[in-house]
């Protein structure tokens, strides 16, 4: 079958009939679009599900150990916590919502009691953190904030917050409590930095009027994060049914089967651009047939049997498909690699959570689109290439 293979390449690189050399690259062109489309776009996607990943890890615990009337006297807890295998760390943390008095208004936020000498062991707050300071060093009376806290109310280091609590019976002076500034820190998350404040658990207890010793949980760092599923379970073994463990993919479910459905949405939208391409390699190769029919009918009745034909058209279309997805696949991994590198498209953070557009290819993204354009390449082929192989040999050179 060596011949079929030398004849489909000659028919491909034939360039006396201009208009069979155009269709052929307008072909391969829009298989390339496709694909490069393709890559680009799901990189995209993945590139936001890793960063929102990555900054909600950074800030929140891997997983969280509550129970409905708070825990009391966390430290035997803690211990079993540490006890199971996978988990790296734990730390004690209260938390509730507070409200932030600025002139004559009160604006919501979401306060977090930590303990400064285990908080820098769960979370990565002490990366994000500007300047030498360590949350190790935070005092009851100090509060950190985020950076979008701190440019929305001209705050820094140094100044005072005035903090109204939501609860009866605290000890402030009519619930108002005064805390200073003593560092801020930039997750890259807007919501974070725009609502979160961090504050010892000493404080914290006094602000929500807790009794000595009561908190609302215990954060869990893992040394797997991708198995706080499995950790999870194994902490409810160990703990009792009588707390409530959830992970931070729990935490933040509707983030990520958005970001997932989305990602799925993308590829289907953009596998039909390679499937409208694909109905370029069948024009094109019945095209290819009708002209060569003369070719086809000597072929026929020198005794080139149907099976050698139909590889002929076969080996042509599916030639076009290849190369047009050899082109995408370097346009799009070439404009991927400008993106991530440059970072020249820059986004609303308010909107978007991060400040650039994320970029990460994956290899199996790029296997799954590249066999999926090729396939539908082949699959474009089959109707042409059987056609051409039904011809007979008196029908194809009667008007010859």
């Amino acid at each position: 079958m060596g011949y079929a293979l030398w004849i489909a390449f000659k028919y491909l690189t034939a360039r006396k009939d201009r208009f069979l050399t155009l269709i052929n690259w307008v072909s391969v062109l829009g298989i390339a679009i496709g694909v490069a489309a393709l890559i680009v776009v799901i990189g995209v996607m993945t590139g936001f599900d890793r960063d929102l990943k990555d900054k909600i890890v950074g800030t929140t615990a891997h997983i969280v150990v509550e129970r409905e009337a708070g825990i009391k006297d966390c430290a035997p807890l803690i211990e079993k916590i540490k006890n199971v295998r996978g988990v790296a760390s734990a730390s004690l943390f209260i938390h509730g919502n507070v409200f932030l008095e600025y002139g004559s208004r009160a604006y919501g936020l979401l306060m977090r009691g930590v303990d400064p000498a285990h908080e820098g062991s769960v979370t990565r707050i002490d990366d994000y953190l500007k300047g030498r300071y360590k949350v190790a060093q935070l005092q009851p009376g100090e509060v950190i904030i985020g950076r979008e806290l701190a440019r929305y109310y001209d705050l820094k280091p140094g100044d005072t917050l005035s903090i109204l609590s939501p609860v009866s019976g605290a000890a402030g002076e009519g619930w108002r409590f005064k805390l200073k500034v003593v560092a801020v820190f930039d997750s890259g998350m807007y919501d974070y930095d725009r609502n979160l404040i961090l504050v010892h658990y000493a404080k914290a207890q006094e602000i929500f009027n807790l009794a000595a010793g009561l908190v609302s949980g215990v954060a869990v760092k893992l040394d797997d994060v991708d198995a706080a599923m499995l950790v999870k379970a194994a902490l409810i073994r160990e703990i009792g049914f009588s707390y409530v463990a959830r992970t931070w993919i729990e935490q933040n479910i509707n983030f990520f089967a958005a970001l997932k459905l989305e990602k799925f949405a993308m590829f289907v939208i953009l596998t039909l651009i390679v499937l409208v391409a694909s109905f370029n390699i069948v024009s094109t190769l019945m095209v290819t047939v009708t002209t060569k029919t003369k070719d086809i009918g000597i072929l026929r009745s020198v005794g080139v049997p149907a099976g050698a034909i139909r590889l002929i058209f076969t080996v042509y279309g599916l030639t076009l498909g290849v190369v047009g997805t050899l082109l995408g696949l370097a346009g799009g991994m070439g404009i991927s690699f400008v993106l991530r590198e440059t970072q020249i498209i820059k986004l609303p953070e308010t909107v978007y959570y991060i400040d650039h557009l994320p970029v990460l290819t994956q290899f199996g993204d790029v296997a799954m689109i590249t066999l999926s354009a090729v396939l539908i390449s082949f699959v474009a082929t089959l109707y042409p290439s059987a056609r051409a192989a039904s011809l007979e040999p008196v029908e194809a050179l009667r008007y010859l």
